[in-house]
């Protein structure tokens, strides 16, 4: 997802106001304000797949899952994204109005105009929450998914990039082929 930037310094206060009056979302990083543009089709797809996937899985446990609509609060009146997808299952996120803040899995999909963001700035900002176990990042223009799962004093990475794997999400036993991730998504040559 593509974002422009915001002209004017906000305080956290003002940013809250701007969003509950705007019809373009916007994320928040120390007073700088960004205007969030649209996706793609297969990006679209892709959260929609993803997001079916973990609903279906932890609705039943009391757990909620949200995509791109629903800020993220990783720092306190500093940084606020919107994820493309967070499934959390704690209690005060359970009962929170706008704001999710202990989520237990991130996914972003990826973008040519975001990737460096999300594998850079963004896996350092959410590194630093406490309740997030996996953080995942799917690309829309090829089978390419890669995984962060937290460990006691490191994150372990991997790559999966064929249809017949599945990803298992040790912490929060969740297993995701690649195959439904991906259903019905067209790699065209112009998306490569």
């Amino acid at each position: 997802m593509q974002s422009t930037r915001y002209e004017k310094r906000l305080s956290t206060s003002e940013y809250f106001a701007l969003e509950e009056t705007s019809e373009v979302r916007h994320e928040f990083y120390r007073g700088e304000v960004f205007a969030m543009a649209g996706t793609s089709l297969n990006h679209n797809d892709i959260v929609d797949n993803t997001k079916r996937i973990i609903k279906d899985t932890f609705a039943p446990q009391g757990c909620r899952t949200f995509s791109e609509s629903v800020k993220l609060e990783v720092i306190r009146d500093v940084y606020y994204p919107y994820p493309d997808i967070m499934l959390t299952c704690h209690p005060d996120d359970l009962q929170a109005r706008f704001v999710v803040k202990q989520p237990t899995l991130i996914v972003e999909v990826l973008s040519r105009s975001t990737t460096d963001h999300d594998r850079s700035f963004k896996w350092q900002q959410y590194q630093r929450m406490p309740s997030l176990m996996h953080y995942l990042l799917i690309s829309q223009y090829e089978y390419h998914i890669e995984l962060y799962s937290r460990n006691v004093h490191f994150w372990k990475y991997e790559v999966f990039d064929r249809p017949d794997q599945v990803l298992f999400l040790e912490h929060i036993a969740l297993s995701l082929p690649l195959s439904a991730i991906y259903e019905n998504i067209v790699f065209s040559p112009a998306n490569q």
